[in-house]
């Protein structure tokens, strides 16, 4: 017996009539932090954004899922185009969709992270990536957060120097990696 709704429909012929576009849709993308640690200290993979939005901000290595592709593979495929970092275990950090995140409309992103050792990998910026460099992590009494890489200095605080929300997804990385409820 085929089990049918309240509307008398079975699920062929519900799907059959369901419309896709009733409801809206949000583009989805992948942003990976990519930490090094060397006992207490603590380094994070940037690129430098080669065009807009947030042309030349710094960023977390990531970008648009393609049509039918898992979050998990858009998260490597975009750290190997950006950076040519392949083969990271990669972790979930969470799902980040605040309204406003992104300047070009309705994107969500689900961000990862993984800790590897920074001697074994060869990082080279590519795809639309203008640079893509290791800030060390600096971390201040009071919880304050800061990246930097010779006289550049980035504060996680006010996450002005950093594009779309990757201050707030860089924080929630760290606070994983490092074992603390956030």
């Amino acid at each position: 017996m085929e089990l049918r709704d309240k509307n008398g429909l079975t699920e062929q012929e519900f799907l059959a009539a369901y419309n896709p576009d009733k409801y809206p849709k949000p583009s989805l993308t992948a942003d990976v932090a990519i930490f090094a640690r060397d006992g207490e200290n603590w380094r994070l993979l940037l690129i430098r954004r080669g065009g807009h939005p947030f042309l030349g901000c710094l960023a977390l290595p990531g970008g648009f899922a393609d049509k039918n592709e898992p979050l998990e593979q858009t998260a490597a495929r975009e750290l190997l185009e950006e950076t040519g970092v392949s083969g990271v275990p990669l972790r979930l950090v969470g799902v980040f969709s605040a309204p406003g995140r992104d300047p070009r409309g309705w994107v969500v992103t689900a961000a990862y992270t993984a800790v590897v050792d920074a001697s074994q990998l060869r990082v080279q910026a590519g795809d639309d990536a203008a640079d893509a460099q290791w800030y060390d992590v600096m971390f201040a009494p009071g919880g304050e957060v800061t990246l930097s890489r010779g006289a550049e200095t980035v504060s996680l605080a006010s996450g002005e120097e950093l594009a779309f929300d990757h201050a707030e997804i860089i924080m929630q990385a760290l606070r994983l990696q490092r074992g603390q409820s956030s």
